[in-house]
């Protein structure tokens, strides 16, 4: 892939001669595709009463980005090195901001040591995702809708966001307000430290620590909120990179109930036949509210199949319907939590229906290291009470007229068949 190289003296080197001179390069991601979007008529009765289905047009952009980075040999096998990466909104109907340093954007040293760095940067479990996902063509694949998504199930937990103990007031980043009960898994994390350690022998460790800036007081100086989040992950590929296998372990403190920590874990790998790449994921997540533990179980599998300079892909996943009480507790006086698993149950007191699957399948053809298009077909069933969907998925039946306007009505199943494009640059 053809690069654009900006060298740059560092401060001071044209008073220096043979000062270290820094590399700069620019580069960037544009992902995009046409679609013909659906979604059906709502099953969970009392939400989306009066709309049926509904089928359009759509253009969307799937995480495209532009960024700069850079490094400088600082001697002694040392590296000193930065990225400034943000959001290229290539579609404007959302009117979605491009905002500097929303993605990838760090500043760290690296040596035969590891790599430490400070900033925003996705954790080591959604770093997993890579081992497995083969099976997605156009951006509508279970890593954007179902694995490690279950944050749509409830309200945005941190106790320092507008729906907490002082609405309105105080901070709150788009990591912790992303929604849902307990922290979204998937997420970047900001204001955080990480470190990736040398390959060992095809392993590697990574950790991320998300600081505790949101730490909060109340009156006499009793501590209302500490919210802070560990993520760890440890990933092995042999047999040339064919056979690849990862697992990872996070802890989020004080995200969905006070003095409580969610977690999860995950395994996820693959094994490239030749004729066939094959991906598997599995991960578990514990949500702690003051009614009880809610348990979250999602799996997926994903296939490549080379074809010519392109492969037909397909996946395949499942979220299963959340375990845990529904009895909808309100939290102790002086304290924040949620008081249930999520919506209202639908039957039994202890058996929530907001599972879902998802399929896809389509084909890719690189024309060349920079370009690839593909085409094809995806699509989610939302059990009654869920509201899975796609990142970039267009408004729902109301046509952009409430705030949330992509996300289905409860039962409501998101479908498409698109052609993608996508140039690297």
């Amino acid at each position: 892939m053809q690069k654009k190289l900006l060298t740059l003296a560092v401060a001071g080197a044209l008073a220096a001669p043979g000062a270290a001179l820094a590399q700069v390069e620019v580069y960037g991601f544009v992902f995009m595709s046409a679609n013909k979007f659906k979604y059906s008529t709502p099953t969970q009765a009392g939400a989306g009463t009066g709309f049926g289905s509904v089928s359009k047009w759509d253009v969307a952009s799937h995480a495209s980005n532009y960024g700069v980075r850079g490094r400088e040999n600082l001697g002694g096998g040392q590296t000193a090195w930065f990225q400034i990466e943000q959001n290229a909104p290539m579609e404007r109907s959302n009117n979605v901001a491009i905002t500097p340093a929303s993605r990838n954007s760090a500043v760290g040293i690296q040596g035969g040591w590891g790599n430490l760095f400070i900033g925003q940067w996705t954790t080591p479990w959604a770093d997993l995702d890579a081992l497995w996902g083969v099976g997605t063509v156009g951006g509508w694949g279970p890593i954007t809708s179902i694995i490690g998504r279950r944050e749509t199930t409830g309200a945005a937990p941190n106790p320092n966001c507008i729906n907490g103990v002082s609405p309105g007031v105080g901070i709150c980043d788009a990591v912790e307000s992303a929604g849902g009960v307990g922290h979204p898994f998937w997420r970047r994390v900001s204001e955080s430290i990480f470190y990736q350690s040398p390959v060992f022998s095809g392993v590697q460790v990574k950790l991320a620590y998300q600081t505790n800036e949101g730490k909060a007081t109340a009156g006499t100086g009793v501590v209302q909120a500490d919210p802070s989040l560990w993520s760890a992950s440890v990933q092995w590929a042999g047999m040339g990179g064919r056979l690849r296998v990862g697992a990872a372990v996070d802890s989020h403190k004080d995200f969905t109930a006070q003095n409580q920590s969610d977690s999860g874990w995950r395994v996820t790998g693959g094994w490239n036949f030749g004729v066939a790449d094959i991906g598997l994921a599995y991960e578990q997540m514990t949500y702690k509210t003051f009614a009880g533990d809610c348990d979250a179980t999602q799996w997926g599998i994903g296939v490549a199949i080379p074809v010519g300079s392109g492969a037909i892909r397909a996946s395949y996943a499942v979220a299963d319907d959340i375990e845990g009480s529904f009895t909808g507790a309100a939290a102790p006086a002086g304290t924040f939590g949620a008081g249930s698993c999520g919506a209202a149950p639908s039957a039994a007191l202890n058996t929530l229906n907001n599972g879902a699957k998802t399929w896809n399948i389509g084909y890719d053809h690189r024309f060349s290291k920079r370009t690839t298009v593909g085409i094809g077909y995806a699509q989610i069933k939302n059990d009654e009470a869920a509201v899975f969907t796609w990142t970039g998925a267009p408004p729902t039946q109301t046509g952009g007229a409430l705030t949330a306007a992509n996300t289905p009505f409860p039962g409501s199943d998101p479908s498409t068949f698109f052609v993608s494009i996508i140039h690297r640059f």
